[in-house]
Formats: C-alpha cells, structure tokens, sequence
C-alpha cells in the first residue's frame, strides 16, 4: 500500500497553523544555560513586532545582546543522500534547498553539507548562492549504507564556531534515523549549544521513522522541527523556516543568579508574552561545563596515544623516583657512620634537594639505557660542538616537554589536531635546532681564527720553541673558542695522553673540515718529519685561500639563496595572512580530512622543494 501524500492545500492548512500559533503569542523556545553565567534564549515573536523585552525573574536584564536569525545569518545546510533517499525523495530535497538559498536574504552565508554514511561538506559559506546551486544540483545517492545524522550536526556545528557573524542555524533533512554516527544526539545537542547555532530538522516520513529524535534535537537547541509525508511539500517547509526565521531572536545576556538557582525568563513583544522557568548549573555542573580540554581535543584520533604516552611516562617517571630516593637513603646510612659530624652535616644538607637528586637519577637512567643509539650519542656530540653545558638526556627531556607542552595548549584551545600535532612537532624540534644553529656559529668562529692560529704557530716555532709551547702561545694569546679548546688539549696531554690523539679529537669535536684539513697534515708531518714551522705557513695560506673562495661563492649566490628564503616563505605567510582575514575561507583547509591531507602534501612538497634549492645555492668546496 503506498503511503499517503499530503496535498497543496494539506500545506496550505499546515501553514496556516504555523501562523496562527505564531500570532497568537511570544514562544520561548529554549533557554540555554551551558554556558553559564551567560544565557540565551531563543524567541519567537509575532510578525512585524520589535525586538522582544527580556526579564528574569520580573526584573528587565541589563546589557542585552539581541540578535534576528532573519538578517545576516550563517546557514548550513544539510541534506541527507543515504540509500534511503534514492529516487524522488533526494530529487525534491535538492530542488526545495535550491529555491530555499535562491530566496536567502543578500546578508546570509550558507555552506551545503551532505551525510550518508559519513558527513562531508560540499561547499564554503558564501554569500553567492552559486556554489550551493552546483552543490545541489550534482547530489547524488551515497553508494554505502548508513545514516551519519548526528556526526553531520557536529560537523555544522564546528563549521559555524569559526563564523563572525551572531547569526548562526542549522537546517537538517533526513528521512530515518541515525545509524552511523560516532557521535550522539547529547553531542550534537552540546555542540550546537557550543556553536550557539539553531537546529531546524525537516522530517520526511516513511516506514522506519521515528521524529522523536529530531524533535528533541530541535527544541534543545532552539529550532523547529516541521513534517512532511513526502518529500513533494519540502519547498513549503523551507519557506515556512524562513519565515520562522525572520521573527526569531537570539537574545543573551549575563545572568546574576547564582548556580543552581532557578530564573522564570519572560519575553514580551507586540502586546504578548511567554515564559520559561529552568534551573541553572550548580557549582559541580558550571564547572564540569567548561572542561580543561575542548571536546575536539578528546574525540581527536591522537588521544588516546597522547593520554597513553603521557600516563606511561609519568609512571616511569614515578619509579625512576622511587628508585633513586631508596638507592640515596640506603648510599646515605651506609656512609654515614665513617663520616665525621661536620661532613655527615655538609653530605646531610647536600642531599636536602630531593628533588635533584631524583631528576639526577632519571637523566643517568636516561644516559646509561639510550647511551649505545647513534641518534642519543650525535645529540651529546652537538651539545659539545655547541659548548653548551647539558647532556644528551637533558636536550631530550627538554624536546618532549616543549612538544607536550604546546600540544597541550593547542588542543586545550581547540585547534585541530592535525595543526596541532604539526606545531607540537616544531616545538619539540626547537631546542635541538637551537643548539645546532649555536654549534654552526662557534665552528665558523672557529675557522676564522683557524689561519691566525697557523700564523701564531709558526712564528713559535720559528722562534726555537716546541710544538707544545707554541700551543700553548695560542692559549695564552688568543681568543673563543679556539682558546678554550687549545687548553683542553694541553689539559689531556698532561694527564697523559698523546698530542696526535687530543688534537684528532679536538678535530672531531670542532667539526670543522678546514680544521680536520690542517691536523691531517700535521699529523704526517710529525710522523715523517720536516720542518712544521713551514708546513704552517703554507697550510695557513692554503686555509686563508679556501674562505676567500667560499665568501666569494656566497656573494654570487646571495640572489638565490634570498629567492629560496622568500619561494620557501610565502606559502606559510600567505596562509596565514588569508586566515586572519578570511577564516571561514581557509576553515576547510584547516578543519576537514580532505584540508589535513591536502596541507601535508603541500609541507612535503616544501620540503622537496627546499632541499633542491639548498642543492642549487650551496658550494662545497
């Protein structure tokens, strides 16, 4: 038997039963308390009356923020395209929402989202309807079962929270039930709440349906929920949102009732009024209210392997603590009784820090467990290179704390997780490129002074004095950093060990080749023999040669090395250039799968891109 079909003037009937409920009074169709202390309360006043009066508990409320849904509003529309829709019913919502954005008002900006098995947008908000048009007109069936209604409500949700405008409704048409979603009605009701957005659900009837959902969803969250028992009556239900639209008011305001009290807020307009009575959150709920972190922070996919690594590490923590606190006391007890009073007192006041005594036990923990990783063992030999005074595990643990730290924050903010991830990785790579830039500048420091430290050696041993004397001449006579490592050879030549060795050493912990260039021919000149004095005179001007090349080099190409700094630059600055001023431009970059894949692409690109160009602009002489 086939379903019955309303006829024009069924609709006709049915819109005029709208009106008459409209006219008849003030409806006040929600008062959210979520956001606590600030209120809002959606309104529906009678045609061609004025912004409705708002009171609370009998007393008008100060500092009302008023708001028509009708004039300049953001609209996301909806469509459901499961298997369900097949045929007429998909044809009559595509050409229905198509007169509905042909009809908006030249202030409003609408983005078409279709859900059948997963939500997806389909387009942008615009304020040209041209988009929407082609959007709707090329709707088509989704070939895999499911309905994801709830996950599509989240997702307008989350796409209307990064509009400026105050006006901000949700259209919704679907023919059954939700069956797919990963989210729930309470979520979506929630995440309309966050948006502050309006939920109007167009219901067409059938076998499986069930309005009560939709119903609900609708009056949480301020909107209407209308019916049709086909889908041939949806124009009507779009012009008579629309008309809803035009006298419902978003009106809010900060309440000065305390938490769990209960308000009666009263609307009056055009000579009628209604009211509500709800109970606010108590102290427990406001708090539980506005969580720590953003609901997008806990339904990201890195969750759980962020809240996994993070308890990990704190229990590892907890034990490298426990067990450096036990192996102290127990070191303590046993020196304790061959120790005089005064040095027990001194070794007693030493160990008062408990604290650094057990970070001293996790970093040696670290040391000795990653001390065999060549990855571990090119971070000490960077911290060396650099002269910085930290260990390879002090580097490490201050790479992961940066990282979580800024992961942390972002997605307590509610950034993407994507981009957040993104931003913890720079992060946690900042130290280390922090000290790599440290260690670049000292070694070319070190190869400026390198030909002067030549020309000093040389004179000494002209002079009649030996090749340590002369080393040490250098020590006395010259400057950072080639000093300081200078007397860290004459240091470990004292304690005995061979001048041949420290200095190849010292070449290793430099990094520099000029550097290694002069120690090899050191090296076989004292091991063949001959005069060193002038081996250093010609090494030096050979050395002196080498950087007049290099410099000449890096002056020709000054252009290109600038022209890949901009080339690899631009991307990011316009990027977010076009962010600040547009974001509901970029949203779908950056809020979207289809956004995340298409920026890693292009960070990969980047990346490629700025590897050739490093190829083409450098020399290696």
């Amino acid at each position: 038997m086939k379903p019955p079909t309303w006829t024009v003037p069924a609709f006709a009937a049915l819109s005029l039963v709208l009106a008459s409920r409209a006219v008849a009074g003030v409806a006040v169709r929600s008062v959210d308390t979520s956001s606590y202390p600030e209120v809002r309360v959606t309104v529906t006043a009678p045609p061609g009356s004025a912004q409705p009066v708002l009171t609370e508990n009998g007393r008008p409320v100060a500092d009302l923020r008023a708001v028509n849904l009708g004039r300049g509003k953001n609209i996301v529309l909806a469509i459901d395209r499961s298997e369900s829709m097949r045929g007429a019913k998909l044809r009559d919502a595509s050409a229905a929402a198509r007169a509905f954005v042909a009809a908006k008002g030249a202030g409003d900006n609408v983005e078409v989202m279709a859900f059948g098995r997963t939500a997806a947008a389909l387009t942008r908000f615009s304020a040209s309807g041209d988009d929407a048009e082609a959007a709707l007109t090329g709707l088509t069936v989704d070939t895999r079962s499911g309905t994801a209604l709830w996950d599509a409500v989240v997702a307008a949700a989350g796409a209307l929270r990064a509009q400026t405008a105050p006006g901000r409704v949700i259209v919704v048409v679907t023919d059954g039930s939700d069956v797919s979603s990963t989210a729930t009605l309470a979520q979506a009701v929630a995440a309309a709440h966050a948006a502050r957005a309006a939920v109007y659900a167009i219901g067409i009837s059938g076998r499986d349906f069930s309005p009560v959902p939709l119903q609900s969803l609708a009056a949480d969250t301020g909107g209407t929920y209308l019916q049709a028992s086909s889908s041939a009556g949806l124009a009507r239900l779009y012009a008579t949102i629309s008309r809803t639209l035009a006298r419902t008011w978003e009106l809010r305001y900060v309440t000065a009732a305390r938490p769990g009290d209960r308000i009666d807020v009263a609307a009056r307009a055009g000579g009628a009024t209604g009211a509500q009575t709800v109970a606010l959150p108590s102290v427990g709920q406001a708090a539980a209210s506005k969580p720590l972190l953003s609901r997008s922070a806990w339904d990201s996919p890195l969750a759980p392997a962020v809240i996994a690594l993070l308890v990990g590490g704190l229990t590892l923590l907890a034990f490298a603590f426990v067990t450096a606190a036990r192996s102290g006391s127990r070191l303590n007890q046993r020196l304790a009784p061959h120790l005089g009073p005064s040095q027990a007192r001194r070794r007693t006041r030493t160990r008062a820090d408990g604290r650094s005594a057990l970070i001293r036990g996790v970093l040696s923990a670290t040391e000795r467990a990653l001390a065999n990783l060549k990855l571990f063992q090119a971070m000490q030999r960077l911290l060396t290179r650099a002269d910085v005074p930290l260990l390879a595990s002090e580097l490490l643990y201050l790479c992961l704390g940066s990282g979580a730290a800024v992961l942390f924050l972002l997605l307590a903010a509610g950034m993407p997780s994507f981009i957040a991830l993104v931003l913890a990785a720079a992060a946690g790579s900042g130290p280390v490129l922090w000290v790599s830039m440290k260690a670049g500048r000292r070694m070319k420091a070190f190869d400026n002074q390198l030909p002067d430290i030549l020309i000093t050696v040389a004179a000494s041993l002209k002079a009649g004095h030996s090749f340590r004397h002369a080393i040490q001449a250098v020590v006395d006579e010259g400057a950072e950093p080639a000093a300081k490592e200078f007397r860290r050879v004459l240091t470990e030549t004292r304690l005995g060990r061979p001048m041949d060795s420290a200095l190849a050493e010292m070449g290793e912990r430099i990094g520099s080749k000029n550097l290694s260039f002069v120690l090899t021919s050191v090296t076989i000149q004292r091991q063949i023999g001959g005069s060193l004095a002038g081996l250093f005179d010609m090494v030096a001007e050979t050395v002196r040669q080498r950087q007049q090349f290099a410099r000449k080099i890096r002056g020709l190409t000054a252009m290109g090395r600038m022209s890949a700094y901009v080339l690899a630059g631009l991307p990011f600055g316009v990027a977010i250039l076009i962010s600040v001023i547009s974001p509901s431009y970029m949203a779908p970059l950056w809020h979207t799968s289809a956004g995340h894949e298409m920026v890693g692409a292009a960070l990969l690109m980047l990346a490629f891109g700025g590897v050739f160009l490093k190829r083409i602009v450098s020399f290696r002489g």
